[in-house]
């Protein structure tokens, strides 16, 4: 696992979240490494729509998994997502929105910035959540 990660921007790689404490590694971050195959280096933040389309495809994000220290997801939840997951739900225009900060440098190699950025989960000005 590479501590110097950066992120997406070129800055450093920032925590995803610990509550749930997610990555590969449960260290909050989307750090990966030769053992990460399934390459969790995307940052979301989980809707609905994305986590019905996850159990859909077979990978089910909502059932708390206790022996894997998985408390299952809500809307909302910041996530370390597999990058080609992530891919599979923007075809289906269902891809959450992204955390830029906390996303792996890593993922560019399978979507561009441009993408990601159109992508970005932002704060509006007025508090609320906006992508």
């Amino acid at each position: 696992m590479d501590h110097d990660a950066l992120n997406v921007m070129g800055e450093p790689l920032q925590a995803c979240s610990f509550d749930p404490v997610t990555g590969f590694y449960r260290d909050g971050c989307c750090h990966t490494g030769p053992d990460d195959v399934g390459t969790h280096v995307v940052c979301a933040r989980v809707t609905a729509d994305f986590l019905a389309f996850s159990q859909a495809v077979g990978n089910d994000l909502s059932t708390p998994r206790p022996e894997w220290r998985f408390p299952g997801l809500r809307p909302g939840d910041r996530w370390c997502l597999c990058v080609r997951r992530w891919k599979e739900a923007l075809t289906a225009g269902v891809a959450p929105p992204v955390i830029l900060e906390a996303t792996h440098a890593s993922t560019l190699q399978f979507v561009d910035l441009e993408t990601l950025q159109r992508h970005a989960w932002r704060r509006s000005t007025d508090g609320s959540a906006a992508t």
